[in-house]
């Protein structure tokens, strides 16, 4: 009613609208989390294709198994990454250091030797002996031998920068806040100070930058808070997780599968876990129960064999690959074209860049058979289809071995489930504090059957109408008077999930003799 009625006539209000919009969250954002050449280190980078990969962290590089992993991604399909950069705590990596002038030293953005293909060049100011010109180059002619070429060839300049911390155009602070290659180190305006520095046309690295000894299971975990795969509860949203071996030669150990997938589950995503190197068929049927062991089977899904693709680091040459960046690839077109709903595996669900397989190191395929031996006991098939090349051959997640008869023995099934979690949770914070009684229920039923009637006509659960399909309910049955007296509200979304079928029977039979009735 408004506020006040003053005078015959009549009056005009807006009434809110009981209808709040649920909107699908994303689902195949994918989290990679290792080594790399260059780029923030613990913080979570969200980057949309490969070559925001190169223009952030720099590229491939042979001893970074992430680099060709994130690279695999976008070239099958992928869209979206999230990107952890991790050094070893071992032996840390440092950042390279450039002297300006006595007490104005700057630094690389980063750690890693890639700060040595930084140069940096000085031009005096015409006027003001405190300012000068700076400008910072990554080479692009260095080279080096594990990556094949040079800096990315950014270029910086920095116009009438100063010594002087009264100055609008203080060095410490411009190079902060434009700068993504160097920084000054100490930014005490009395190190700072001072007159410029004397001109130059190059200025190399006076400490180089290393980078650092190679990763352990530990560095992945993260021996610190916000390090490792724990500098991933800064993102907001991730749907899949690949952790590439640590390095070209080494896994990652099981208690590290194992935490990861305690994470996803966490945070309603899907770990994508790769088969150590030296499995063979047999091993995948006899080790994979001791190997991944998690508490989060229904989290997380297992590929077998590696890949053979080639490296452009070794003139192309075919190399063997850990398969997490190629599958997450694979789910993300999956699910642009078909829905989270359908199982990222069959002969659509094409395996780009890979001319072979691996297994036990050895180049190999695997048949009928080998499938049959590994597919029951939740081992995801990496084969090649006669006709059809390098596919994708199966859709179970780590709990989806048949003695376990779990509900989540299917990828696509939890996955779905997944989404329609985060959706939710997300969708309805506004009913937080609300009245709670029927005026309130209705408006959830209204908003959160809306959402799921949305997905019933994408094709996404079984059933042919919404009544079998799909359940929401929320009213004084699942809300009880003690519940109102304790501040709580149940809401009950059920849903019939589609699911694969992995197994096609077709009967024939002969007709001899029969006449028409």
């Amino acid at each position: 009613m408004p506020s006040s009625l003053t005078y015959p006539g009549v009056y005009i209000e807006e009434l809110p609208s009981a209808v709040r919009t649920i909107t699908g969250v994303p689902t195949s954002i994918t989290a990679f989390v290792g080594r790399a050449w260059k780029g923030p280190v613990g913080d979570p980078i969200l980057i949309h294709s490969y070559s925001d990969y190169e223009r952030v962290f720099g590229g491939l590089w042979q001893v970074s198994p992430m680099s060709y992993a994130v690279a695999h991604f976008f070239s099958n399909g992928g869209s979206v990454a999230l990107i952890v950069r991790v050094t070893a705590d071992a032996t840390k990596a440092t950042r390279a250091k450039f002297t300006l002038a006595a007490g104005t030293e700057l630094e690389a953005s980063s750690p890693g030797s890639w700060g040595n293909d930084l140069q940096l060049s000085v031009k005096k100011h015409d006027t003001d002996p405190k300012a000068f010109h700076l400008t910072v180059l990554d080479d692009p002619e260095t080279k080096d031998d594990a990556r094949k070429v040079g800096g990315s060839g950014a270029r910086e300049e920095f116009l009438n920068v100063s010594v002087d911390d009264a100055s609008p155009r203080y060095l410490v602070k411009v190079l902060a806040q434009q700068s993504k290659l160097v920084h000054v180190v100490d930014d005490d305006p009395a190190k700072v100070g001072g007159s410029a520095p004397a001109p130059a046309d190059k200025v190399g690295a006076g400490t180089p930058g290393v980078d650092g000894s190679k990763l352990l299971d530990a560095d992945i975990l993260g021996t610190v808070s916000g390090a490792g795969i724990k500098a991933l509860k800064k993102a907001d949203l991730f749907n899949l997780l690949c952790l590439p071996p640590l390095t070209p030669d080494d896994d990652v150990d099981k208690a590290t599968w194992a935490e990861a997938g305690t994470l996803c589950k966490d945070r309603r995503a899907v770990l994508l876990v790769d088969a150590p190197r030296g499995w063979d068929v047999g091993s995948a049927v006899t080790k994979v129960v001791a190997d991944f062991n998690m508490t989060a089977k229904s989290y997380a899904a297992l590929y077998f064999p590696r890949l053979r693709m080639a490296d452009p680091l070794a003139e192309n040459k075919l190399e063997d690959f850990a398969p997490c960046g190629v599958v997450a690839g694979v789910i993300s077109r999956t699910d642009a074209e078909r829905g989270v709903w359908k199982a990222p595996a069959g002969i659509e669900a094409a395996l780009g860049g890979v001319f072979g397989f691996s297994v036990n190191g050895s180049p190999a395929n695997l048949n009928d058979d080998d499938s049959g031996q590994i597919n029951p006991v939740a081992v995801n098939a990496l084969r090649s289809v006669p006709g059809i090349g390098a596919v994708v051959w199966g859709a179970r997640t780590l709990d989806g071995r048949d003695v376990l008869a779990s509900q989540w023995k299917y990828l696509p099934v939890r996955r779905l489930a997944l989404y329609i979690e985060e959706s939710l949770y997300r969708g309805t914070q506004w009913v937080v504090f609300e009245p709670n009684d029927e005026p309130l229920w209705s408006q959830i039923r209204l908003n959160v059957g809306a959402f799921m009637n949305g997905l019933f006509r994408q094709g996404a659960f079984q059933g042919t109408t919404p009544r079998d399909a799909y359940l929401v309910k929320c009213d004084k049955e699942t809300t009880t008077q003690d519940d109102i007296n304790r501040g709580v509200v149940n809401i009950l979304v059920g849903f019939a999930p589609l699911k694969p079928a992995e197994f096609v029977v077709i009967k024939i039979q002969q007709l001899a003799g029969q006449t028409q009735a």
